[in-house]
Parts: structure tokens; sequence; C-alpha cells
């Protein structure tokens, strides 16, 4: 039970920052990109990269926290549905160089955030 609600809290907190995030980009950066899915997906990824290594090597830590920072956290902030329906909509509406580069950039440099965040984690062990 414990690990539900830790997973539940961590999920929240990870949701409501991937919203104000959406509110902010969109109150401060008026450009037709999602910039702000973008932005909460590769942080997750460098996130996520860091605390695959910092839980791998620090075996100590609490499973609870453990999900509650990777799974409730890291899940509730990155959202792949929205990713999913913004390139839906890049492709209904024809936009489909930016659709391909949108997918493109965000596997690799997606993979280079988990990669960074995966170094950082070995640098502070």
């Amino acid at each position: 039970m414990l690990n539900i609600i830790a997973v539940f809290a961590g999920g929240g907190i990870g949701a409501v920052l991937r919203y104000l995030s959406g509110v902010w980009f969109l109150k401060n950066l008026h450009v037709n990109l999602p910039v702000a899915t973008f932005t909460v997906n590769i942080t997750g990824c460098f996130i996520l990269g860091f605390l695959y290594i910092l839980f791998i090597n620090k075996t100590g830590w609490n499973p609870a926290v453990k999900l509650a920072l990777t799974a409730g956290f890291c899940g509730g902030l990155t959202t792949f549905s929205t990713f999913s329906a913004e390139v839906f909509e890049m492709i209904r509406t024809a936009q489909y160089v930016q659709a391909f580069w949108y997918i493109l950039l965000s596997v690799i440099v997606g993979l280079i955030a988990v990669t960074i965040g995966a170094y950082f984690a070995k640098l502070c062990i």
C-alpha cells in the first residue's frame, strides 16, 4: 500500500509541474512548436537516467522512495501520450517535416539526456 501512495504522490507532483510548465511556455513563448512537452520529456529523461544509476549503486534506498521518484514523479512529469497527440496533429495538418524532426529530436535528445543524467550520477557517487 505504501508503494501505491508513493507513486500517487510523486505522480501528482510531476503532473502538476508538467501542467505549470505548459502554462509557462504558452504564456512566455509564442511558437508553433510543442516546446513544453519536449522540455518536460527531456528533463524527465535526464532525471530518470540520474536516478537509475543512483539506485543501482546506492542500494539502501527505500523502495517506496524509488517508486515515488521514478514511476511517480518522472512518470507524471513526462508524457508520451501528449507527444503522440502532437505528432498526430502535425501529420493531420500536413506538417510532415516538423513531425519528423520532432520525433527524431525527441528520441535522440531523450537518449542523450538519460546518458548525461547517468554520467552526472556517476560523478556524485
